[in-house]
C-alpha cells in the first residue's frame, strides 16, 4: 500500500483493511488526533465520477480535519470494472457498520460516526445515509459487529452529484450544444454510463427523486458545501434536493463559497476559501458528531 505520512503534529495515520470482496482488499486510511477523545469520526468517500480517484485524493482536507479534532477514515470502495451500481453502496454500508462497531479503537464512539463525500462521493454519502437500512446495500456480513446499523450521525456533502440522471443529461446537452463548456463534462459522460449502466438506474439512485416519490428514508442532518461558480455540479439540482429533504422533515445546512469552482478545497487546499470551508465542515461535524 502507498505510504501516507502525517504532516501535522498530533495526528497519527494508518491503513486498515475493513472489507475483502472476492479476494479484493478494501482499505481505509485513518487519520486520528492524539488524545483520549471521544472524537467525532467521519468516513470520507472520494470523488471521480464513481469510476476514478483514490482514498488519498482528499489527503490535505482529511489531515486538516484530524488536526481540528476529527477522526477521518478515507475509504476504498469498488469501482468499475470491479463493480457497478450498487457495489460501492454495499461497501460504504459495510464501512459504516465496521467503523461504528470498532470506533473505540480510534477513540470515538458508534454514535459519533458520520459520513462525508466529494462530488460523486458526496452523492454516495447522501444515498448511503438515506438508505442505511436498504437490504440491497447491506449485503456484506460483519461477524464482529452483529446488530450494528449503518445509520450515520451526520452527512457532509461537498459539491455532490446529487441528481445523477439530471447531471448526465445536463452534460450531454452541454456537449451537444456547440458552446464552450467545462472539459470535465466530457469525462463524466462515459463514467456515468460505466457505473450506472442505465438511465433507469441513475434515476433510481437519485436522492431527490426518491424523496419526491415518497420513499421512506433516514434523515440525518446534512451540510452541503459548494462553490457558487461551480457549473460542473448544477446548483439547481442541489436546490431541488434541499427542498425535497426539508419537505421530508430533514435538516440541511448550506455553505456556498464566493467565486469558487468545482473541487476548490481539493484543488487549492491552501487557499483562504478552502481553509474557511474546512473550518465550517469541522464545526458542523463537532456539533452533530457530539455526545
Amino acid at each position: 500500500m502507498e505510504d501516507v505520512a502525517s504532516e501535522i503534529a498530533g495526528v497519527a495515520v494508518e491503513d486498515v483493511e475493513y472489507l475483502r470482496v472476492d479476494g479484493l482488499p478494501l482499505m481505509a486510511t485513518v487519520y486520528r488526533p492524539e488524545g483520549d477523545g471521544p472524537f467525532p469520526m467521519v468516513l470520507e468517500i472520494h470523488g471521480g465520477a464513481w469510476c476514478r480517484g483514490s482514498r488519498q485524493d482528499e489527503h490535505a482536507l482529511n489531515l486538516a480535519l484530524a488536526g481540528q479534532g476529527v477522526v477521518v477514515a478515507a475509504l476504498d470502495f469498488r469501482m468499475p470494472p470491479q463493480g457497478a451500481y450498487p457495489a460501492s453502496l454495499c461497501d460504504i454500508n459495510l464501512a459504516l457498520r465496521y467503523f461504528k462497531a470498532n470506533a473505540g479503537r480510534w477513540n470515538s464512539q458508534a454514535g459519533l460516526v458520520g459520513v462525508m463525500g466529494v462530488s460523486s462521493g458526496g452523492h454516495q454519502a447522501v444515498l448511503a445515509a438515506l438508505r442505511a437500512d436498504d437490504r440491497r446495500y447491506g449485503v456484506h456480513a460483519l461477524p464482529d459487529g452483529a446488530g450494528q446499523d449503518a445509520r450515520p450521525a451526520f452527512v457532509v456533502a461537498c459539491w455532490p452529484v446529487i441528481d445523477p440522471i439530471g447531471r448526465y443529461r445536463y452534460a450531454k446537452a452541454a456537449r451537444d450544444g456547440g458552446q464552450p463548456y467545462p472539459a470535465a463534462l466530457d469525462r463524466v459522460i462515459p463514467d456515468h454510463e460505466k457505473y450506472w449502466l442505465s438511465e433507469d438506474a441513475m434515476q433510481e439512485g437519485a436522492p431527490a427523486v426518491a424523496l419526491e416519490r415518497g420513499e421512506a428514508m433516514a434523515l440525518p442532518p446534512i451540510l452541503c458545501v459548494q462553490g457558487d461558480a461551480d457549473i460542473v455540479h448544477p446548483r439547481a439540482h442541489l436546490e431541488r434536493f434541499i427542498d425535497a429533504y426539508r419537505k421530508a422533515g430533514g435538516e440541511v445546512e448550506v455553505r456556498l463559497y464566493r467565486d469558487q469552482a468545482e473541487g476548490f478545497i481539493t484543488k487549492q487546499p491552501d487557499a483562504a476559501a478552502s481553509a474557511e470551508a474546512t473550518g465550517d465542515i469541522a464545526a458542523f461535524i463537532k456539533r452533530f458528531g457530539a455526545m
